[in-house]
């Protein structure tokens, strides 16, 4: 279970790292959270993570929503391709449970392993 850690070199945290993801991120979506993504620049994936305040006023409930997004991508972190990846909580997220936010996450981690970063586009090998 070694590499299903978390280590802070798989954190986004610079304020500028979160800006320029906002700005150039190619977003992705599911029903309770979007994802803006942009090749990494780091050996392994990335996760930022934006819970506002629109969310829920509750701080705990938001803090819920950040502990099982954290859990989901550590658990799927060495299958996901090198990305920066901010993950934004939609309204929605506060009103469903555990369950179904692990659900959707995975259905954005699956779409997310499966783009097309960091290699040429079109249909011949290189």
């Amino acid at each position: 279970m070694r590499g299903a850690r978390f280590p802070h070199a798989a954190r986004i945290v610079r304020p500028r790292d979160f800006l320029s993801l906002r700005r150039t991120g190619q977003r992705v979506g599911t029903k309770h959270f979007n994802a803006q993504t942009v090749a990494g620049a780091a050996a392994t994936a990335r996760l930022g993570l934006a819970v506002s305040r629109r969310v829920s006023t509750d701080a705990v409930r938001r803090n819920r929503i950040k502990r099982i997004a954290r859990e989901s991508f550590r658990k799927v972190r060495a299958t996901l391709p090198v990305l920066d990846i901010l993950l934004i909580a939609r309204e929605s997220a506060d009103a469903h449970d555990n369950a179904t936010l692990r659900a959707d996450l995975d259905a954005l981690w699956h779409r997310l392993a499966s783009l097309n970063v960091g290699r040429r586009p079109g249909t011949m090998r290189a």
